[in-house]
């Protein structure tokens, strides 16, 4: 009797533990083939508790992620023979109320592992007044720690620690921009890749920005919080180098905002380059399909294959 039962507990532990293989299996597919890490290992800043639940949705073909609850980065590594030693952190865009996961994330990643450049995808909060204490800060905290935790990991990742760059695309766009004006010496990007992005908060700029801007900074923000998050009015002498990509017909996030970077980086003279096409309008990610404006990660190649080491 002893014995048959022993074998149906160990029947009952192989189902378990195939049924928890699996499941992990299927988290790991759900995200891509990168190594996933947790941003935060203990108390999560800035962070209530709430009903919300994490959310993988495919809408459009692309792979969207709402309602984040558990900042991660995922890490894709190039081959330790072509790696050059560059690592990019990249925020996929979304307006602050989803993320473009793969679209602006994970298909980015696997260009840049092509041409040797480790690719961490960030999958951080989105302003929530149901899990954020403060909606704002909450895409911040988790960028900057991104670069910290890339740092730690520099040597095992064989990524030169001082060749690590932030990258976004729209709102994304948005939070590498305020990663690379808002900064101490251990959260400092080495560079800035920016995609037709968000910059500024200011009234001027509102009816190209106004889901970002009342999805961070809520309706009716006063004038020091436009001001903060207006990355063109944090440009010092100190800011990192940067690239940026934007096209005149964007007509979601003007060209604009690029421009007022621009300015802002050249008063400066902070390095930019910038590359705005005629056609290409928003949300255009790679460019594959698109004529010329597929070309625009060779420019990047070019620019970041040139940058000091």
């Amino acid at each position: 009797m002893i014995r048959i039962r022993f074998k149906m507990f160990a029947s009952l532990l192989a189902i378990v533990c195939t049924l928890s293989a699996f499941a992990s299996q299927e988290r790991i597919d759900s995200l891509g083939s990168g190594l996933v890490i947790s941003l935060w290992q203990d108390e999560i800043p800035n962070h209530k508790m709430s009903s919300e639940t994490e959310k993988y949705v495919i809408s459009d073909g692309i792979l969207k992620v709402e309602q984040v609850q558990n900042p991660e980065m995922e890490v894709f590594l190039p081959s330790q023979r072509s790696a050059t030693g560059q690592a990019v952190i990249i925020c996929p865009g979304g307006g602050y109320g989803i993320l473009a996961y793969d679209w602006e994330g994970r298909d980015v990643a696997k260009a840049l592992n092509a041409k040797g450049i480790a690719g961490i995808v960030l999958k951080y909060r989105l302003p929530s007044a149901a899990s954020s204490i403060e909606l704002h800060k909450s895409p911040l905290l988790d960028a900057q720690r991104a670069i910290t935790l890339t740092r730690e990991h520099a040597k095992s990742w064989n990524i030169d620690k001082h060749r690590i760059g932030i990258m976004g695309f729209s709102a994304g766009g948005h939070l590498a921009s305020t990663a690379g004006t808002h900064f101490n010496n251990d959260t400092r990007p080495d560079f800035m890749v920016l995609i037709y992005p968000v910059i500024s908060m200011q009234d001027n700029m509102t009816s190209s920005q106004s889901r970002s801007r009342d999805a961070l900074l809520g309706k009716h923000p006063d004038n020091a919080l436009k001001d903060f998050y207006s990355n063109e009015k944090h440009v010092n002498t100190n800011t990192p180098p940067t690239f940026i990509v934007h096209a005149s017909d964007d007509d979601a996030i003007s060209v604009d905002h690029s421009l007022v970077m621009y300015s802002a980086l050249q008063k400066k003279q902070v390095p930019v380059e910038m590359h705005i096409y005629p056609k290409g309008g928003h949300g255009f990610g790679l460019g594959i399909g698109q004529g010329y404006l597929s070309s625009w990660p060779d420019r990047l190649f070019d620019w970041m294959e040139n940058l000091p080491e």
